[in-house]
């Protein structure tokens, strides 16, 4: 029997919010859709999806604690469950289940932890489910947390033995400068080898706003191809972006280590 063909959709935060940080939810809508146009031609989704603070900001409006690490537990823990919402009525409006995964990165290093999440991996993919990942924020230690959900993405993709993994943001993918400057060129292909770090922006990004940024994005994404899996940073709010990458089109910047 033919192996199923799997696919990592890393969604963040920037991806799914408009520019006064609330939730869109037509931006969610065409990402369940596009997956379940995946499962229809055979692939396996997984994704991993950001946006359970800034979702618990938007109900909670401020909270009392000072300290930053009990804010994001705080704001996390109210805004996972709406965003578990939210997807649990996508999926079903498409006829399909899905399920919620959060882990710390302990839960990834070799031992009974690792073991355990392969099988549950596995035992939902084996049912037709998508599985939903997140960092546990709730648990998290401040010293062995993620990076960013780029990096929790990148350990599930090599995890369930990806075929392909895809970083969804607000730019069209990897530029020689500033995606807004007129004489900025997006690189449509990059080997781990090469030399791009130097067209990385800065970036500054807001409490709730998420931890990643284009630096993370280059850094995971360069590791992720070193492991065999092909890699993509492209535009989640373009219209049939992760269809049109599995297609092949020329949109986005593709890490391979294929030149």
């Amino acid at each position: 029997m033919k192996k199923r063909k799997r696919v990592v959709i890393k969604v963040g935060t920037n991806v799914m919010t408009n520019r006064n940080n609330r939730i869109v939810g037509p931006v969610l809508h065409e990402l369940v859709r596009q997956i379940a146009e995946l499962y229809e031609k055979g692939y396996q989704p997984v994704l991993v999806s950001s946006g359970s603070a800034i979702a618990g900001k938007e109900v909670l409006g401020e909270c009392n604690s000072d300290d930053p690490s009990t804010r994001r537990q705080i704001f996390s823990s109210v805004g996972q469950p709406r965003m578990m919402r939210h997807y649990y009525t996508l999926f079903n409006s498409f006829g399909m289940h899905c399920a919620q995964l959060l882990a710390t990165k302990r839960d990834f290093a070799p031992g009974k932890h690792r073991e355990n999440m392969i099988n549950c991996y596995e035992g939902l993919l084996s049912e037709g489910i998508v599985p939903i990942a997140n960092e546990d924020d709730a648990v998290s230690l401040t010293m062995s947390m993620f990076t960013d959900n780029d990096e929790l993405a990148s350990l599930v993709a090599e995890l369930i033995d990806a075929d392909a993994l895809i970083l969804l943001t607000d730019t069209d993918g990897l530029y020689t400068g500033h995606p807004d400057d007129d004489d900025s060129e997006k690189i449509s292909e990059v080997h781990p080898e090469q030399n791009v770090e130097k067209y990385v922006q800065e970036n500054r990004k807001a409490e709730g706003e998420g931890r990643g940024g284009m630096k993370s994005k280059l850094k995971i994404a360069k590791e992720t191809a070193r492991k065999n899996i092909t890699c993509y940073i492209a535009n989640g709010k373009r219209h049939n972006v992760i269809i049109d990458l599995l297609e092949g089109k020329e949109i986005g910047t593709k890490f391979s280590e294929t030149k």
